[in-house]
């Protein structure tokens, strides 16, 4: 497919999210955001906090609602991509229920939707071995570590074959080692599903690390600054960490952010 036909899976048009408007408490948490995100992009959102980066996730997940402006995913209002279940979403926690084994959390989403306990059973167990937890089914998410929740729920976002994948912030609670693997993990999945992330950090060494393109955001009113193509290669291994041009991308886009804190 070359760069012409790629589909637009999102799309933003002048798109503003104002809380509590015409009120003394009134908060511009983004003005005039525009983007078109294509099919199999890997996104990351970076900025300060407060920058409107969840938020803008937020309004693609149907969470919130723009003030004003378009914004479509897959064609569609962000109403019927939730409708039409066409994203997973993934958060900082990895909110599984304790009661519920692995691989019953990973199944939930699917007993909502009605598929029957064999297809229940046969797609559960397809994601837990996408995420090399294959034989974790029938432990319990206390017994497990803070990477190990995280990617049962990366399992269970992806077991109703989402054509978007929405992750703020996932690992923000984890140790470095722990995050750079499931960065690698992570990376894994991407390439092996073909699913679009839009991913949220404050870590500008993981959005480089990961992104295909970076989106930098200013302070509030969140504002899109610069959206940064990444040249890196891909596959990207520990060893991409130890590359000049790895390092070279890193200053780029905290230069960037200290540019757009100027603005």
């Amino acid at each position: 497919m070359t760069q012409a036909q790629k589909e637009i899976t999102i799309s933003a048009n002048g798109v503003n999210k104002i809380f509590n408007p015409n009120t003394d408490e009134q908060v511009i948490a983004l003005q005039d955001i525009n983007i078109d995100i294509e099919a199999g992009e890997f996104i990351s959102l970076i900025g300060p906090s407060g920058c409107g980066k969840s938020t803008l996730m937020r309004l693609v997940a149907d969470l919130l609602q723009p003030t004003s402006g378009d914004l479509k995913v897959n064609g569609k209002s962000p109403q019927q991509a939730r409708l039409d279940r066409d994203y997973g979403m993934v958060f900082q926690a990895a909110t599984l229920y304790e009661w519920r084994t692995v691989k019953k959390n990973v199944q939930l989403p699917l007993e909502v939707m009605g598929y029957s306990k064999r297809e229940r059973d046969t797609r559960a167990q397809e994601m837990l071995e996408l995420v090399e937890l294959g034989q974790f089914g029938n432990h319990y998410p206390w017994q497990l570590s803070g990477g190990m929740q995280q990617r049962v729920s990366i399992a269970r976002a992806l077991a109703f074959e989402p054509s978007i994948l929405l992750m703020d912030e996932p690992f923000g609670a984890l140790d470095e080692f722990t995050r750079e693997r499931m960065n690698l993990e992570l990376l894994d999945i991407w390439q092996r599903t073909n699913v679009t992330i839009i991913f949220v950090t404050h870590s500008i060494a993981e959005a480089v690390f990961l992104s295909s393109r970076i989106v930098v955001m200013s302070p509030r009113p969140g504002r899109i600054t610069e959206v940064v193509e990444n040249p890196l290669p891909y596959p990207r291994n520990f060893e991409t960490r130890e590359r000049p041009d790895y390092y070279q991308m890193v200053t780029e886009v905290r230069e960037l952010l200290r540019d757009a804190h100027e603005v």
